[in-house]
């Protein structure tokens, strides 16, 4: 068997002609990491699969990006007999949707946001908790955690496989009303509450009533559109999705909160799972864990840069000190009350040691 040591598409190419918009004077693209070589023997005949792969973000999302190079390396290390269609942007339905698809069988992989399959594994909704996470490292330290791979095993028996964590980001606030800078500007006091955009995720809905706003579940495709015409205020998502997504073309203001650290849980159907041989089967796993690292790896550099790109694209964004995060935590403090115990205080003091643990590092 041949050994593989080659380099993929230059994918930091593909993300600089989507991200354009035809503006010559501000840079198109970060400067992108080029994905890892893919190394390793390519594998026997074990059968040919074609696998459909959906989820909701552009095509210049590290998502996407990084899903890119998962299907390279399936293709050169089985020479082709697994290959891998992706279809992003929504396109076969919204995270809940394709995660049903999965059970059912009439999709092969989604990529959603663990904030949607907590009705799947309710420990998942450990990262909803607002301020749980206080930095990137922290949060990669949860999910390679023998805690974050319990989580992943706890989709067993549901009819979905999960491979591994990767980062959507930390979320952060934009609205088309006014500027943020605390909870009472959330809460409105001598104007009605912002209406913001949540997931259908009851962790996230208590955090924005905790706020004062009127938290609207959407599904994500749906977003723009309910912008644009004045159904909601505004929408928490990481800088990179509001990017991508183009929402600075709607959405007038944006908060640096990182209220919530959300990951990405790329998972396949246990039908199309059991489909596979062992070995192809361990070559998934091992190229899903590969292509993770690389879309943190992507997500990291997109986050400050996407930041700065919506500020010269015309978006009002507030960075918020210590001291105003601090309010901001105190006004979500009843999140706690309510959710530590449903969703397992021993989960969470867990959670909180293995963050000590590595800020100490």
């Amino acid at each position: 068997m041949m050994l593989i040591r080659r380099s993929t598409l230059t994918l930091a190419g593909a993300a600089s002609l989507t991200l354009g918009f035809g503006l010559a004077a501000q840079a198109q693209s970060p400067d992108l990491s080029e994905p890892p070589a893919i190394e390793g023997e390519v594998l026997g005949d074990h059968g040919s699969h074609t696998l459909r792969m959906g989820f909701g973000l552009a095509e210049s999302s590290p998502q996407y990006l990084s899903s890119r190079y998962f299907a390279d390396i399936l293709e050169a290390r089985t020479e082709g007999r697994i290959s891998v269609n992706i279809f992003p942007n929504s396109q076969l339905g919204d995270d809940v949707q394709m995660m049903e698809m999965l059970q059912t069988g009439t999709l092969d992989m989604t990529y959603p946001s663990s904030s949607a399959a907590t009705t799947y594994v309710p420990e998942l909704a450990a990262f909803d908790l607002p301020f749980l996470l206080p930095s990137r490292e922290a949060a990669i330290a949860v999910m390679q955690s023998d805690v974050g791979q319990s989580m992943l095993d706890g989709f067993e028996g549901t009819g979905i496989k999960a491979l591994t964590f990767s980062e959507n980001g930390y979320r952060q606030l934009s609205n088309s009303a006014r500027p943020v800078t605390s909870p009472e500007d959330v809460a409105g006091l001598d104007v009605r509450g912002l209406s913001v955009r949540t997931m259908e995720n009851p962790v996230h809905l208590a955090i924005w009533q905790a706020l004062g706003a009127n938290p609207t579940p959407m599904a994500f495709g749906e977003l723009f559109s309910a912008m644009e015409q004045g159904v909601v205020d505004g929408q928490e998502n990481p800088w990179s999705t509001i990017l991508t997504s183009n929402f600075h073309e709607v959405q007038d203001y944006g908060t640096e909160t990182r209220h919530v650290y959300t990951p990405f849980v790329m998972m396949m159907s246990e039908r199309t799972w059991n489909r596979l041989a062992p070995e192809y089967q361990e070559l998934v796993q091992e190229a899903a864990r590969q292509s993770a690292e690389y879309e943190i790896q992507l997500s990291t550099e997109y986050d400050d840069w996407s930041r700065d790109q919506l500020e010269a694209r015309g978006m009002q964004i507030t960075r918020l000190d210590d001291e105003q995060i601090a309010d901001f935590q105190e006004a979500v403090q009843p999140v706690y009350a309510e959710w530590a115990p449903r969703i397992g205080e021993d989960l969470i003091a867990e959670i909180q040691a293995i963050v000590e643990a590595s800020m100490n590092d």
